[in-house]
């Protein structure tokens, strides 16, 4: 007997699957199409967190349970923070939320991921409607801008079969060595570059004006604001020539076009003015709210949900939590001691803590800090429902097998909620409340009728602020790994450099930042370009290096704005 439900990894593709004789495999319709990614080809195989434990001393579910009411009770509410975070990206996952919120305690706000793109998107738009992958389909030519699908969506490589594929990426990902056209250019300069795609599409008076007229009457002034941009000093600080340009406008002009953005464009301070120019761009070309045409990012995967759940508490930042100020820290799907940027100082902050407590499915540097450990059930034990930020499908996440250790979000809700006399419905009215969402009204094609503004119309950029890096710098690159999603599964020990710097594999090297430094073992990868350093997200002590630093808009992470050294410790 083989029962259906989805894969709760925070990852774009939000797969559905077949559980049949103790194995996922992949429902064969719809976007799955068959396959799955490595993660979850090998889910059961990686260890889980099985029993409970207080102080390092294993305990029963019961006495751990007993503990935490203990602790919530001996903890002023106003110093208990919840610290939630994408680990299981179900809609079920908020109701622990609700009960901290109800209680009184603090949460959190600011984005790990996407935040400054998303702030940028906004501004530019009024909302974030993201170009759904039926419409990718329809496109001639596709520019993946920051992206490696192969690695992070790889249900999107069908969609790009006999299609004109332009890549803009530092590194010469897969998909670049097979694209018709690839710009390495070097990073933190796609403002720049897309700022030169719309000024020399206005040169060659190949922007459609009636649309322009009509929905972004300001075109003329967003022109001028290009031409302080000088032509030979920006080309070559970003390593682009004219060439590469001109073939760029030559490929997209009168087509179907999709542009499609990964993360990396925007993990820097001014990551929303990049995503906004980058718009700015489709928006000369017309692309919005035209079939087969239009932007992919992160959409805002609730978009038409109504949550059941009390969410609205005090909160404090996500990116550089103070947690030296709480007493007790519930830490569920996530792992800060990794993921947050600047380790060492998430790491002394964390230390201050009288009470951790971790609630999560995997072992990892923040399950190994806390005083007390709760094993959840993984997704294949409970009911949840699913959205995506890639599409509008919602997936039913149904239990299909039964486990005898660790406890559910909704159960733990229940237990706390009933512990502290907090109102909660049953568990079956949430999931129908999600449910009775499905058949939500998505707009097919986004901006048909103009953008979400006041106006209806496209907001440029109007000032311009580019950031002052010297020549000689190296930059971090930390994207996502094949392998591992974050710090979760088979997570990389390497830095990864251009045979330039002179080093050969497994040399020991020490890459340092204002914020801290790591010792990684060298592996050569000559897709990189002679001013990059790659770490994959998820390498322990990549955090080290990162800024706690916002962007300036979206409250985002900014994981790529420092510059590095590499040295021999």
């Amino acid at each position: 007997m083989s029962s259906k439900s989805a894969c709760p990894l925070d990852c774009y593709d939000a797969c559905e699957i077949v559980y049949k004789n103790d194995k996922i495999t992949a429902l064969k319709d719809g976007h799955t199409k068959g396959f799955l990614c490595p993660h979850l080809n090998h889910y059961e195989e990686f260890e889980q967190i099985t029993k409970p434990r207080y102080n390092g001393v294993e305990i029963s579910l019961d006495e751990a349970l007993d503990k935490l009411r203990e602790i919530l009770k001996q903890t002023p509410k106003d110093k208990t923070l919840f610290y939630k975070s994408s680990g299981n990206f179900g809609l079920m996952q908020d109701v622990t939320g609700h009960f901290f919120t109800s209680f009184g305690a603090t949460l959190t706000d600011g984005n790990l991921c996407d935040g400054a793109g998303d702030a940028g998107i906004l501004e530019g738009r009024g909302s974030n409607k993201n170009m759904p992958l039926s419409e990718i389909a329809k496109s001639e030519v596709v520019i993946i801008w920051g992206r490696n699908p192969h690695t992070t969506s790889s249900h999107l490589l069908p969609l790009l079969r006999d299609k004109t594929i332009i890549v803009i990426d530092p590194v010469k990902t897969k998909i670049a060595k097979s694209a018709d056209l690839h710009i390495q250019l070097k990073p933190h300069t796609d403002l720049q570059l897309a700022m030169f795609l719309s000024r020399f599409l206005h040169i060659e008076s190949s922007c459609d004006e009636d649309y322009l007229e009509e929905f972004a009457s300001e075109y003329e002034e967003f022109y001028e604001l290009t031409q302080t941009l000088r032509i030979k000093k920006t080309l070559d600080k970003i390593d682009v020539d004219l060439g590469d340009i001109g073939r760029v406008l030559a490929l997209v002009k009168n087509k179907k076009v999709a542009i499609v953005c990964g993360l990396g464009v925007q993990k820097y301070r001014d990551g929303a003015d990049v995503m906004r120019a980058i718009d700015a761009f489709a928006v000369n070309l017309s692309l919005f709210g035209k079939s087969g045409c239009g932007v992919a990012y992160l959409g805002n995967s609730r978009e038409g949900i109504e949550s059941p759940f009390n969410l609205k508490a005090k909160k404090v930042s996500k990116v550089d939590t103070k947690f030296s100020e709480f007493e007790t820290v519930f830490i569920q799907g996530a792992n800060p001691l990794s993921q947050m940027p600047d380790t060492l100082r998430v790491q002394k902050e964390l230390d201050d803590v009288k009470n951790i407590v971790y609630f999560g499915t995997e072992e990892n540097e923040s399950s190994q800090k806390a005083h007390l450990v709760i094993p959840a059930k993984n997704f294949l034990c409970k009911d949840d429902v699913r959205v995506s930020y890639s599409h509008p499908k919602m997936s039913f996440m149904k239990k299909v097998k039964d486990c005898s250790y660790g406890i559910s979000e909704y159960d733990l809700s229940f237990y706390l909620c009933k512990e502290f006399g907090i109102e909660l419905k049953s568990e079956e009215e949430y999931l129908e409340h999600f449910k009775s969402f499905e058949k939500r009204d998505i707009e097919e094609i986004p901006y048909k009728d103009g953008f979400d503004t006041e106006d209806g119309e496209f907001l440029f950029l109007e000032e311009l602020e580019l950031p002052k890096i010297k020549s000689d710098a190296i930059y971090l690159i930390t994207c996502k790994n094949p392998k591992s999603l974050n710090s979760q599964f088979k997570r990389e020990n390497k830095v990864y450099l251009n045979s330039s710097f002179g080093y050969e594999n497994n040399d020991l090297v020490t890459i340092s930042s204002v914020n801290g430094s790591v010792s990684l073992h060298v592996g050569i990868n000559e897709d990189l370009r002679d001013d990059c350093v790659l770490i994959y997200s998820g390498t322990k002590g990549v955090n080290n290096l990162t800024t706690s630093l916002h962007s300036y808009e979206g409250k985002g992470a900014i994981y790529q704005e420092n510059r590095v050294k590499v040295s021999i410790p």
